[in-house]
């Protein structure tokens, strides 16, 4: 089987040094899902290869002309540019700590090289709004891109959260009557919060939801268990405490 070539999307998760000017990188593709690629010559000294690497930092959205091969593990990027040059996450610390949150949780949850034309949507969509919104809802989209991941993933939390319903079982991702028999669960401020996190539907409302920083340390942690229960070796987030710092 030949390798054919693709235009599509991709956002870096991933990037290692490879040999002397090389690199090799995993991408969130559009098109064919996570996939790993090696670049050559973006780190040598030579016109060429000046200032290419950087296309290649975790977060970056490219576009790309590809080679696929299903039959192969390591496959080419032919061509690559920006696809949106960010104008905030960059160089702005606290938006690129939640960059990096939101690339490491991604990459934990992303086991298979499918297609998910949604799941990249959403994620371009969160990355996109990460660049162009301050404050309030900057400091939020973190939980928002935690609790609305999974709906990608087949793990969704029912918001069913009312007055009776008030415990959150974060093993079976729902609210229920009675104080589950494991530690594993939300109650009081930290469940009907994550409730009014789920109904929001647009990152833009998140505006609404003030949290003072402690809980929303709080509540990340709280989150990164969630994970750890759905999905096997999960292990810990090593952006969390970062982001947990740059958010106070």
């Amino acid at each position: 089987m030949s390798d054919k070539l693709h235009k599509t999307k991709g956002l870096v998760l991933r990037t290692v040094k490879y040999g002397e000017t090389s690199i090799i990188v995993t991408i969130f593709t559009e098109l064919f899902g996570v996939q790993t690629y090696l670049v050559n010559g973006v780190r040598s000294s030579s016109k060429k290869g000046t200032g290419k690497a950087g296309l290649f930092q975790p977060a970056a959205l490219l576009d790309l002309v590809v080679y696929h091969n299903e039959l192969k593990q390591l496959n080419r990027i032919r061509e690559f540019k920006w696809a949106i040059l960010y104008q905030t996450i960059f160089s702005d610390v606290p938006k690129n700590a939640v960059a990096l949150f939101m690339v490491e949780l991604l990459t934990k949850c992303l086991r298979q090289p499918e297609s998910n034309p949604e799941l990249f949507q959403f994620t371009e969509d969160c990355f996109l709004q990460l660049d162009q919104q301050q404050g309030t809802v900057m400091a939020n989209l973190p939980l928002f891109f935690a609790l609305h991941l999974p709906v990608h993933f087949g793990f969704r939390m029912t918001d069913n959260h009312s007055e009776d319903e008030s415990y959150l079982d974060l093993k079976e991702g729902q609210f229920s009557m009675e104080h589950p028999g494991h530690p594993y669960f939300l109650d009081g401020m930290q469940a009907a919060v994550t409730s009014q996190l789920l109904k929001v539907m647009q990152p833009e409302e998140l505006d609404q939801i003030r949290l003072h920083h402690d809980f929303r340390r709080q509540l990340l942690h709280q989150l990164e268990l969630y994970y750890a229960l759905h999905i096997p070796d999960f292990g810990t987030l090593k952006t969390l405490p970062v982001l947990r710092e740059v958010l106070g």
